[in-house]
């Protein structure tokens, strides 16, 4: 029975499996080929479910399920193409943040194009009745659909092998993502094939979508749900490496579904001790990420180096435009008074909703200011630095719960404890740079993401409540929710005071960055993210400058957590609120709304981004649609951010007076013969 039981659930993990390896095979293929870190392959992945259940609805199951197998992911694979022809190319060259960027933004555009065209409900995509039926062998029951999963994947991944090693089209492919140029100089548009393998890739990831749709269900989250899983494999097998792709989808399909089964179930007892398996589901394969990432960044089958990802720069937003420095600062104070005298005008309006508002872009700028420093100044791109702003939040709630309620002592707290968990995290993550260091610090947030789950104190997947902040030291102060005052004939209360704390907050935290940044140590980090090789050359010890600008960084973002824990508007804090890795990409997009490097770019992208999106949702139900838009056409025109405009605008200005200028004087001298 037990034999069997095991037997069970090894089918089910092969089968999870090989709908991980079709997924997982063409990001890796797309990585291989084309150095694309592909962020919506996740929603492709849930179009292709999405688009089979519009094509099953007219035929049925019996014979609607073949037609989609066959038609949705040719039409997915079309879609892909035209997101490579239209945004990806364009990014070539560019440092590979961008591309991680780009398909962010494109998560928002295909995520809300399924919410508007099937809604928000819940579904079951039919299949055939007779791939329904159970079937028993060797004792062990499980429907015909795992076995066809299984057969069909295998035989997908077969031929997806033998088009990239024995055919024409794969050698090109395979020879131009080990020297694009030298393809290109013997005649070859290898643009033509980078389409190609897009295309194929979102193709197999659109046939993992309608496998998994008929054994599960589809839902609009399926596509977050199974992304980072699919990075996970991805990284164990080797970016850009296939055979890594299969062996990493298998392994973590299996290990994830044996741990689902049997953790907490006991191993053996010896008289009144009781061996156990350790409740380590959700966490064991991002420990094996970490691992394999340290151990060997390239992965177990790859072959490339950690320095092989990208060639281009990160675009900074601080290189000039028509304003000079203390103009800047005459407006950054001129906008110190407008945010100081906004409540007086929210009191007017009567809707202290805004308060709420403007004291969310408060925490998120300083959010965003802590990743500025560490990503604009040294040029490391960390995927999982929501894990500061969530292990902020939890630490500031546990500290009002069990210790002390005072709003200093809450937040100091909040600080040290992410600073020194960025001092760990740092110290272990800046040994692999480049997407390696992306990747590594993405798994050390999931497992903490994870992790909350599985602990009492920190509430488990209900998260914490009941906690409320005192304005004083120990016990001695006033609740924050207690504070009421009048003005004006008006009467303020909690919202008005906390949004005063958080500004003043914003606006010492802006002062000890832009001290930090214009100091010595800031030009050393500007150098190493210049040129890591050159900064250690002339005798930088660069590994330490980078734990330190983790560590500053990490803190900081801690104090943004704090906040949110400590604001009126927050009765709980949850795990998807401040730990889904979802937080992460959202800081990034205002980083760079905003333009990166200047401290104050970010503060500002912070404020358009939450202001776009109030504004939009007021109006319309689909304004990720459009903010995800606007920021594709910012990756792609204006990749410096908002900050950049002034620059680009006296670009153009300059531009136009010079042709203008060359105009006169080509312009010939008529004369009248009269």
């Amino acid at each position: 029975m037990v034999a069997a039981d095991f037997i069970e659930q090894l089918l089910n993990g092969l089968t999870l499996g090989m709908v991980y390896v079709l997924l997982a095979a063409g990001l890796s293929v797309i990585f291989g080929v084309m150095d694309v870190i592909n962020f919506s392959h996740g929603e492709l992945f849930a179009l292709g479910a999405y688009f089979s259940l519009s094509i099953i609805a007219p035929f049925g199951a019996g014979t609607g399920f073949w037609i989609a197998i066959v038609v949705a992911p040719v039409a997915v694979g079309l879609i892909g193409a035209a997101i490579e022809r239209t945004t990806v190319r364009p990014l070539y060259g560019r440092d590979p943040l961008y591309h991680i960027l780009l398909t962010f933004g494109l998560v928002l555009v295909i995520n809300d194009v399924i919410r508007l065209i099937w809604g928000t409900q819940q579904r079951q995509l039919a299949v055939p009745e007779y791939l329904s039926q159970p079937v028993s062998i060797l004792g062990v029951q499980v429907s015909v659909y795992n076995y066809f999963m299984i057969v069909f994947a295998a035989l997908l991944a077969v031929v997806t092998w033998y088009l990239l090693n024995r055919t024409k089209y794969g050698m090109i492919i395979r020879a131009g993502s080990q020297d694009r140029e030298m393809v290109r100089n013997v005649g070859i548009d290898i643009d033509q094939y980078y389409t190609l393998v897009f295309g194929v890739g979102a193709a197999l990831a659109a046939v993992a979508g309608i496998v998994l749709g008929g054994y599960q269900n589809v839902n609009t989250g399926m596509g977050n749900s199974v992304i980072i899983p699919a990075f996970v494999v991805v990284v164990l097998g080797g970016l850009g490496s296939f055979r890594g792709a299969v062996f990493g989808g298998l392994l973590v399909g299996v290990v994830q579904t044996l741990m689902r089964a049997y953790s907490g179930s006991v191993l053996a007892t010896f008289g009144d001790t009781t061996l156990t398996v350790p409740n380590l589901e959700g966490l064991t394969v991002y420990l094996l990420m970490i691992a394999v990432l340290l151990v060997k960044p390239q992965g177990l089958f790859g072959t490339r180096g950690e320095e092989s990802d990208g060639e281009g720069e990160i675009l900074v937003g601080g290189y000039g435009g028509i304003l000079a420095d203390s103009t800047r600062v005459r407006l950054g104070g001129i906008a110190v008074v407008a945010l100081a005298l906004a409540p007086i005008a929210i009191l007017f309006m009567g809707d202290q909703y805004y308060l709420v508002v403007l004291n969310e872009i408060l925490i998120w700028a300083i959010f965003a200011l802590s990743l500025d420093i560490v990503m604009g100044y040294a040029g490391l791109v960390p995927l999982g630095h929501t894990m500061f702003y969530g292990v902020g939040a939890y630490t500031a709630a546990l500290i009002m719960l069990h210790y002390s309620q005072s709003v200093f002592i809450v937040l100091l707290g909040a600080i040290l404890i992410c600073a020194v968990l960025a001092w760990v995290v740092g110290s272990l993550s800046i040994r692999v740079s480049g997407v390696y260091f992306a990747m590594i610090t993405l798994a050390f947030a999931e497992l903490l993401y994870s992790a909350v789950f599985k602990f009492d104190f920190t509430g488990g997947s209900d998260g914490l409540l009941g906690f409320e902040a005192l304005l004083g030291l120990g016990t001695v102060g006033e609740s924050l929710s207690n504070i009421e005052f009048g003005l004006l004939g008006y009467e303020l209360g909690q919202q008005f005071v906390f949004y005063y704390l958080a500004l003043l907050i914003a606006v010492l935290s802006f002062l000890f960055a832009r001290r930090m940044m214009n100091a010595p140590f800031g030009s050393v980090l500007q150098s190493i993210r210049e040129s890591e090789e050159r900064a250690e050359f002339i005798g930088y010890d660069v590994n330490r400058y980078k734990r330190r600008a983790f560590v500053i960084s990490g803190g900081m973002a801690g104090l943004a957590g704090g906040l949110l824990a400590v604001s009126p508007s927050t009765v709980i804090i949850s795990p998807d609120q401040t730990l889904n890795w979802i937080h992460s990409g959202e800081v990034i997009v205002i980083a760079l709304f905003g333009g990166m490097g200047t401290l104050y770019g970010p503060m500002i992208g912070s404020g358009v981004f939450f202001g776009a999106e109030e504004f939009l949702s007021s109006y319309t139900d689909q304004w990720r649609l459009i903010i995800g838009t606007m920021f594709i056409l910012f990756v792609l025109f204006v990749p410096r951010g908002i900050v950049s405009i002034p620059s680009l605008v006296a670009q153009r200005l300059e531009t136009a007076n010079n042709a203008d200028g060359a105009v006169d004087m080509d312009e010939p001298d008529v004369r009248s013969d009269d």
